[in-house]
């Protein structure tokens, strides 16, 4: 079902480059950005209250808090590069360099988490930076 959802993912993100692209015509990168994160932010709590999960967080633990406020706060520096980014480059080249965070992801995710990284992953990594590399330049 993991697999489902990662590629629904995958196209809205690919639907949110194309449309952010569009919108942003006109607009200040860091205003696009505040506009699109209130729209996600009430779909995000109309879906706990659609799902009655509203009554968890009065359990959610303090380390959960904590590194739940500094991933909100990475997405938000990302997503400020990534309209500033959309609107001084093509979508075409911005959306690739920012799917690149695949492979930043998988080296964090050795280094803090513990994961491993096999030989089949190595290859598909360097693959990935290969074609990143040729679809910007």
């Amino acid at each position: 079902m993991w697999f489902a959802f990662a590629l629904l993912s995958a196209g809205f993100a690919a639907f949110t480059s194309i449309l952010a692209k569009i919108g942003i015509s006109g607009v200040s990168s860091n205003l696009a950005t505040a506009i699109r994160t209130i729209v996600v932010l009430l779909m995000a709590w109309l879906m706990v209250f659609i799902t009655g999960e509203g009554g968890g967080i009065s359990t959610i633990s303090r380390k959960s808090w904590i590194f739940l406020i500094f991933s909100g706060l990475a997405t938000g520096a990302s997503w400020l590069c990534y309209y500033k980014a959309l609107q001084l480059g093509t979508a075409s080249k911005v959306a690739p360099v920012d799917k690149f965070s695949l492979v930043i992801t998988v080296i964090f995710a050795f280094a803090f988490l513990h994961e491993q990284i096999t030989l089949k992953m190595t290859i598909g990594l360097v693959l990935i930076t290969a074609g990143t590399l040729l679809m910007v330049f």
